[in-house]
């Protein structure tokens, strides 16, 4: 069966929070992020999605079954910690649309639904007016205990689409890894692109 792509907003958007929610933990639990997440978390956090002027997702579905997700929200709805580097770089928030999470079942990988996520949002973007996009990516140690001999990291990827790592761009999310007593902040590499 072919997966569908759609852009998601308002009631649509809605409706697909508590599956993104479950795919989120399913996901992330896998390295790099290693996240141990509560449903009940997940839900409260994704709920801003649906409260957000500019907010999106984009789903990937499998019939009727999210399978992938990503989501993006204008930066100037970021906490402050995510704005103040880029304002400290001397970019005016107003103008960049920050691309949150993208998660995929790894069973649809290979296919490029992560290209269509991009490009999607890219497009919501410059919609909006934003001339600039963003995400973060956790920084880990390639010495990490848990990582596997076989990881590839998704640079290369950002890269060839234009992204680049914002210099002195770090900020810090805190959550629990798996196997982890409790939280510990992580370090996140902004990267940036031209829209």
């Amino acid at each position: 069966m072919a997966i569908e792509i759609r852009t998601l907003k308002g009631d649509s958007l809605k409706a697909a929070l508590p599956a993104l929610a479950g795919l989120r933990i399913s996901v992330f639990r896998k390295w790099p992020y290693l996240y141990d997440g509560s449903l009940d978390y997940e839900e409260k956090y994704l709920a801003r999605y649906a409260d957000t002027d500019g907010a999106v997702i984009v789903g990937a579905f499998d019939g009727e079954r999210l399978v992938g997700a990503a989501t993006g929200q204008p930066l100037i709805h970021e906490v402050a910690a995510i704005r103040r580097p880029f304002e400290e770089a001397g970019l005016d928030p107003a103008e960049v649309f920050y691309f949150a999470e993208s998660v995929l079942d790894p069973g649809y990988r290979g296919r490029g639904i992560g290209h269509r996520f991009f490009d999607e949002r890219e497009a919501h973007a410059r919609s909006l007016g934003c001339s600039t996009a963003a995400f973060c990516a956790v920084i880990r140690p390639d010495d990490h205990s848990l990582r596997p001999k076989d990881y590839s990291p998704l640079d290369p990827f950002w890269t060839k689409r234009g992204y680049r790592k914002l210099e002195g761009g770090i900020v810090y999310f805190p959550w629990q890894d798996v196997g982890e007593p409790h939280e510990t902040e992580k370090p996140m590499q902004i990267w940036i692109g031209d829209l």
